[in-house]
């Protein structure tokens, strides 16, 4: 097991050592946060490597994944057998000046092994210990195993995604691992908390964030809605269940999506078409009177728009204050002008991968290591 320790780089987290035992996602984007942010991460790999390796195609010149490539840079690599006492050891020696551990084993798997928290909080009491589960340790579902989608379908995600019922539409996914994603965003959160209060009380602690929770959280305003009046929401395609107009509209040629979010914005969308006069109907005064009139409004608008080329539209009613755009697929979003001006597409020893978007004005991220090769 070759890790040298790098020099220590620049960056709000520099100097912090994190060892991840995590797989798949949530984990891994997790650690790639901190890593990207100064934190020497190193990752500890089972000997059958982390699933992801073989989640393609596409695979690079070495067999692995774009998959996993997408979550793993600015990490070292390592093999270890955790089933192994000789290797427990090991992992031990390296949690001796380690700030954090990162684990998504099933629920007891570490007590297993005797590597608990309650076991590690006695030896290493300022260790950080970030377990990540697909629905907590404890309650009816505690210990049971959850995948992203069917968290997307038990958590309500699913049921308000997709076109409406009139349309045929069923309840879909979303198209990305967002419940993973938004785990991983939120352990990193977590891990930022208590080491936070460890620098006031000198003591590390337990940070758990289960996939079914950061679900729920994503519910806004679906959940707040039916909190407040108890309907069951359903799907609305595009649109927006609170916002009108917050949809997709068609124009002479492609469609654009408009999140018109106020008043002022709308009367400015209206001038822009060229029916200043819309606001001023009853129906279409107040975002409550459009929302209740949507049907009748995306009419009215989609009349107006037929008289537009999508793209020169688009452009003309941002800088006019009207949230808007063309629907780009992934391609066009990667190449687009402003993505390279924001620096969000990385470039490092023949990877290509997507930025960090938190950016520091002192302590900004840095891209150090490519994702780390799988020991022989």
């Amino acid at each position: 097991m070759n890790t040298p320790r790098l020099p220590l780089p620049e960056g709000s987290l520099q100097g912090l050592r994190v060892v991840d035992l995590s797989r798949v996602l949530a984990g891994p984007y997790c650690t790639q946060i901190l890593g990207d942010h100064g934190a020497d991460v190193l990752k500890i790999e089972p000997p059958v490597g982390d699933e992801t390796r073989g989640w393609g195609p596409p695979f690079d010149a070495h067999g692995t994944a774009s998959y996993f490539r997408g979550l793993n840079r600015s990490k070292r690599g390592c093999t270890m057998d955790l089933t192994q006492p000789d290797q427990r050891e090991a992992l031990l020696a390296l949690l001796a000046d380690a700030d954090v551990l990162v684990e998504n084993f099933k629920t007891g798997t570490m007590e297993k092994w005797g590597l608990g928290f309650d076991v590690l909080k006695l030896r290493f009491p300022r260790l950080v210990y970030c377990r990540i589960t697909g629905f907590g340790s404890d309650g009816p579902l505690g210990g049971l195993p959850g995948y992203d989608a069917a968290i997307q379908a038990m958590a309500g995600l699913m049921s308000v995604n997709g076109e409406p019922d009139a349309r045929g539409g069923e309840p879909l996914r979303v198209g990305l691992p967002v419940v993973d994603m938004v785990t991983g965003l939120n352990a990193a959160i977590g891990i930022s908390f208590a080491l936070l209060d460890r620098h006031r009380s000198g003591f590390g602690q337990f940070v758990e964030v289960a996939l079914y929770d950061a679900g729920l959280s994503l519910l806004h305003p679906h959940a707040a809605n039916h909190l407040m009046d108890g309907r069951i929401p359903g799907r609305s395609g595009n649109a927006h269940p609170n916002i009108t107009p917050y949809d997709t509209f068609a124009t002479a040629t492609e469609k654009i999506f408009l999140a018109v979010g106020n008043d002022r914005q709308f009367a400015t969308l209206c001038r822009c078409l060229g029916v200043p006069d819309l606001p001023g109907d009853e129906r279409f005064r107040t975002n409550g009177q459009r929302t209740l009139n949507r049907i009748a409004l995306k009419e009215r608008l989609e009349t107006a728009l037929s008289a537009f080329d999508c793209l020169p539209l688009a452009e003309r009613l941002v800088r006019e204050g009207v949230p808007c755009a063309p629907i780009q697929d992934v391609a066009a979003a990667l190449s687009h002008p402003h993505t390279l001006h924001r620096g969000m597409v990385v470039e490092l020893d023949g990877y290509r991968g997507v930025a960090s978007p938190i950016k520091l004005g002192r302590t900004p991220a840095s891209y150090r290591l490519p994702p780390p090769l799988r020991e022989p």
